[in-house]
């Protein structure tokens, strides 16, 4: 009771205490989360010249996106076409304003009348649009409140409506820009004269080339300061994103040795009956196994993961790692516990059969509304055409010869040949239609229903007849145990504690794990042969994640694996290390180029190439638009210099791409000017208008101001 007493007493003190430390975890996560405080970035998925993109609305269109696509796109595909769909959007529509483009109420009914000129519903009498159907139309949808109204083979309502109109205004606004930028756009005869100078204008030289490799790498020594430097003045190509390199090791839940001896234990336990007590009788019942089991559908279907299938089997359609043995065997015996894929497997042949491999058989077809291939002028309901082919059976029964009806087929292909069709046993007919053919006689006649509709069959022939055998099959999935997936959790928990104070390559080396890297962007989501893993990436780029950090994931349908960020790289210019491997041999390229130069001697082709021990080359029929220089590669600082030289001057060395290089124009070959570039002006204007629409679009893109919080947001 003392103490009682005296925590009432201090009560108010505790309440203190209680209300600092909450206040403390909120405030430490508010400064953890920045956003939180300032009302930044969370609902924004992106700001385009001052245009938020909201995240909700954009989470709604994600969605829809998802719902059109059918499972056929991943969250962050989605994510990413409609991020740039929104971004695209904005970036026109920020050009548009600018530029005081808009659609007008006159010019928006015109383009509704190109739109939907042709609905009956906006149609008068004489099948011409009429706006006042159109207005009045719209008026409709407005006072559903939401409800639809049908136009064409659609279902509209007024929200819909609106956004197709948007849509469509877009469209148009969207169109006249990139007109008033193409009608900009022309070329001069001057610019077509160069053009096709540049295919027709040759130049003939004679060349020495003096090799970089004359110089060994080891006598160009290149800094680490050179390197960054390099980097620095060619930004473009070194630039790079925030990056994550990631290694980690994998542990699979697979079914051990153990496990699949079980499941095969338990496969061959199925055979025998045993003894079940049934708490309802309050007996010991007998209950049969697979040799005494009187309906083997049944049985397998309440044993197996895989259902029975009662049809006769030929070897070609039995698994292939059984399908010999399968087909040696008498009834009511066994195969197995075998491995086929991802099961194995018990099977008991029941029955076999001589079976045709082939048929010929004569069919009349009657569809029906919503059958496979059904066209618009099927009318007859699925009752409607059971009677229709009854009754044709009836005439064929009663005497009627079957080639007498065969107008009555809508298979017009088969009717061509009699009504006839020839196929093998593995062809792709309707499962139905196939079934009929070979399990029954020839000169049996029946109605058979497939997807298509209604079919009167009659079997002509069946030919190359072989055994044949139904199956019985018990399968279990290959899964692994309770104690398995315990194992591998253990297995996985005693690796992530291990590397807490150990060398991570090191245990995994010890416990004989594949140590694999990977390295991310922001944006990434797939792990080679894991897919998309999403949330792997978000924790190797969350601001509290460091280099050294590691953490274990549950990968769905595969088990855990357990990463490490080994290197933590922000947005900029590339490592110096990383930048090397291209920089570095450019710049020892520089530096011999220098070498070479200070040690050319000589003022023709001849000279140098005695000078330098290289053997003087030629190369004839140059053009300025062929940067291929005959017996060096692609040269084009060579090839430009030689249309730069008038015939029979020499050149200064050249810093080509595989050498120094002093050419000689030996012949310059005019072409004839042309009376008339009217055609190459009109090549030019269609090629240059046609590139138009992309490279404004790119133009807009880069200069356009884009934060872009995907990454912190819905990623």
């Amino acid at each position: 009771m003392a103490v009682l007493n005296k925590i009432r007493q201090r009560s108010l003190v505790l309440i203190l205490v209680i209300a600092l430390a909450l206040f403390s975890f909120v405030i430490g996560d508010l400064f953890k989360n920045s956003d939180a405080l300032t009302g930044g970035s969370q609902d924004v998925i992106a700001t385009v010249n001052g245009t938020d993109i909201n995240r909700i609305e954009f989470q709604q269109k994600v969605k829809n996106y998802q719902d059109r696509a059918g499972g056929a796109q991943t969250s962050t595909q989605s994510m990413n076409a409609i991020y740039n769909q929104e971004v695209r959007k904005i970036v026109l529509q920020s050009e548009f304003d600018e530029l005081g483009l808009s659609v007008e109420k006159d010019e928006m009914r015109d383009l509704l009348k190109t739109s939907f000129s042709s609905y009956p519903e906006f149609q008068d009498a004489n099948g011409n649009f009429d706006v006042n159907r159109l207005n009045a139309f719209i008026a409709n949808l407005k006072e559903l409140n939401g409800e639809t109204a049908p136009l064409g083979n659609f279902l509209v309502n007024y929200e819909s409506w609106t956004n197709n109109e948007q849509t469509i205004a877009a469209n148009a606004i969207q169109q006249t820009y990139y007109n008033l930028i193409k009608a900009g756009i022309g070329t001069t005869i001057s610019e077509a004269e160069e053009d096709y100078l540049g295919d027709s204008k040759t130049v003939d030289i004679k060349y020495v080339q003096v090799p970089y490799t004359t110089i060994a790498d080891s006598l160009v020594t290149v800094s680490k300061s050179e390197i960054t430097a390099y980097m620095k003045n060619h930004e473009d190509t070194y630039k790079t994103d925030a990056t994550r390199e990631v290694v980690y090791v994998e542990f699979k839940e697979e079914a051990s040795k153990s496990d699949e001896d079980q499941i095969k234990a338990d496969l061959l336990a199925l055979k025998s009956d045993r003894s079940e007590y049934n708490d309802n009788s309050k007996n010991t019942e007998i209950i049969p196994g697979f040799d005494s089991a009187t309906d083997v559908e049944e049985f397998v279907n309440s044993n197996s993961a895989i259902k029975y299938n009662d049809t006769f089997l030929r070897a070609g359609q039995l698994p292939a790692v059984a399908k010999d043995t399968l087909m040696k065997l008498g009834v009511d015996s066994y195969y197995g516990p075998y491995k086929d894929g991802e099961y194995y497997k018990l099977s008991k042949v029941i029955a076999t059969k001589q079976l045709p491999d082939s048929v010929k058989v004569r069919h009349i077809l009657v569809p029906f509304v919503g059958g496979q291939r059904a066209d618009a002028s099927v009318t007859k309901t699925p009752e409607e055409a059971k009677v229709t082919a009854d009754s044709i059976f009836a005439q064929i029964k009663a005497g009627t010869k079957f080639m007498d009806l065969l107008e009555l087929s809508s298979d017009k292909v088969s009717n061509e040949q009699d009504g006839e069709i020839e196929f093998d046993y593995l062809a792709g007919m309707a499962p139905e239609f196939k079934a009929y053919a070979f399990d029954n006689k020839e000169g049996d006649i029946d109605v058979v229903q497939t997807s298509f509709g209604y079919h009167i069959i009659e079997i002509l022939e069946q030919k190359s007849f072989n055994k044949a055998i139904k199956v019985a099959t018990v399968a279990t999935k290959i899964e692994p145990s309770e104690q398995t997936l315990q194992d591998v959790f253990n297995v996985m928990s005693k690796f992530e504690i291990a590397a807490k104070d150990g060398d991570f390559n090191a245990l995994a080396k010890e416990r004989e794990l594949t140590v694999k890297p990977i390295t991310f962007k922001a944006l990434d989501e797939n792990i080679p042969g894991l897919g998309s893993q999403r949330e792997v990436v978000r924790w190797a780029f969350d601001d509290d994640t460091e280099a050294g950090d590691y953490k274990n994931f549950a990968i769905s349908n595969f088990g855990f694996i357990v990463a490490k960020v080994v290197e933590v790289r922000e947005e900029g210019l590339m490592s110096t290390e990383d930048g090397s491997i291209t920089a570095l041999p450019e710049i020892r390229k520089e530096k011999k180029a220098k070498l070479i130069r200070e040690k050319i001697t000589g003022t023709t082709v001849a000279d140098v190439a005695k000078n330098q021990g290289q053997s003087p080359r030629t190369a004839a029929a140059l053009t300025i638009k062929n940067t291929t220089l005959s017996g060096a590669g692609v040269e084009p600082k060579v090839v430009g210099a030689a249309f730069g030289l008038a015939q029979g001057a020499t050149s200064k060395p050249i810093d080509g791409e595989k050498g120094v290089y002093v050419i000689e124009v030996t012949k310059i070959n005019e072409a004839t000017k042309l009376d008339n570039y009217g055609a190459i002006v009109n090549r030019l204007n269609a090629e240059r208008r046609n590139s138009v629409q992309s490279k404004v679009y790119t133009a807009l893109e880069n200069g356009a101001e884009i934060e872009d919080n995907r990454a912190k947001t819905v990623y």
